[in-house]
């Protein structure tokens, strides 16, 4: 018999973690982050890591528990939140994947195993002279498909890409193994431009809130400009900034626009499964029904 699993995602801005508490309330169950950034400690702002108040009692997974300073890879990520769905079933509870990073809920929902491949150091030199465009031009000339659901910006996985293109040919799909989980998928999706209304608004939010300083923050720690623009997003944007590359006009303008291109990548990502059931942030009722159903049957 399989194990019933419940998975709320979707792009970023449209209140997955808020639905997922509610829920988890709901159904008596406990929640395992999906988030590829949300792992590293003293990334809260940046991230939108949930926090204990907005938690409302309900225990979180997978937050936190790797330094910026490591490498947290998708194989990790498996064992990581297998281990924390067997301590949920083991207390009879109901485990809620919940996040917008594509690679890492397919890698555990869906039984999948991504291929080894091991760190070229001489190709990764080699690329480490070519700049960001570049790398990304590369990357569209050998995988188109992977170019669209790629981070453009993000040295770290451009390189990577290459170096498992290099070995392969291009990135290849993760190979589909037994699925231990009865698996729901339920997507969060906003229209295009309320998203992007959304995504303003949070930002100035975070800005307003600290989201400089926690930057500043992480380089008085030790963490390099370099790793930090690895991060994307806030992170990469604001190192620019603190770096006097650009002004803070030219920051918040670029990461607007960035942010909504990566919610388009993550909805890219998601429209390959027909299997998840989408619904607007407001219909939490619609969901709760659903739900119920998926588990009672």
């Amino acid at each position: 018999m399989q194990h019933k699993l419940i998975v709320i995602l979707g792009p970023t801005a449209t209140g997955k973690s808020d639905i997922s508490v509610r829920l988890a309330k709901d159904v008596n169950g406990e929640i395992i982050s999906a988030d590829s950034r949300q792992v590293y400690r003293g990334m809260d702002i940046g991230t939108g890591k949930v926090t204990k108040r907005e938690m409302r009692g309900i225990r979180h997974f997978l937050l936190d528990v790797a330094s910026p300073k490591s490498q947290y890879s998708v194989a990790r990520y498996i064992r990581d939140a297998q281990k924390a769905s067997k301590s949920i079933l083991r207390r009879g509870l109901v485990p809620i994947v919940v996040g917008g990073t594509g690679l890492y809920i397919d890698a555990f929902t869906r039984g999948l195993s991504i291929p080894e491949v091991p760190p070229n150091k001489k190709l990764r030199l080699k690329l480490e002279k070519l700049s960001t465009e570049k790398l990304f031009e590369l990357i569209r000339k050998k995988d188109p498909y992977r170019a669209k659901t790629i981070d453009r910006h993000n040295r770290r996985r451009l390189i990577r890409a290459l170096e498992i293109i290099e070995t392969h040919g291009k990135v290849p799909k993760p190979r589909k193994q037994k699925n231990k989980f009865d698996t729901l998928y339920i997507g969060i999706t906003l229209p295009k431009e309320k998203l992007a209304s959304k995504i303003n608004k949070r930002l100035l939010m975070r800005m307003k809130i600290g989201m400089i300083a926690e930057v500043k923050k992480l380089r008085s720690q030790g963490i390099s400009w370099k790793k930090l623009e690895s991060f994307g997003l806030e992170y990469r944007n604001i190192a620019l900034y603190l770096q006097k590359k650009v002004t803070k006009k030219e920051m918040v303008e670029c990461l607007q626009k960035d942010i909504e291109h990566y919610a388009k990548r993550q909805m890219t990502w998601f429209k390959r499964h027909p299997d998840i059931l989408w619904f607007s942030p407001s219909e939490f009722s619609k969901i709760k029904k659903i739900s119920k159903k998926f588990l009672e049957r």
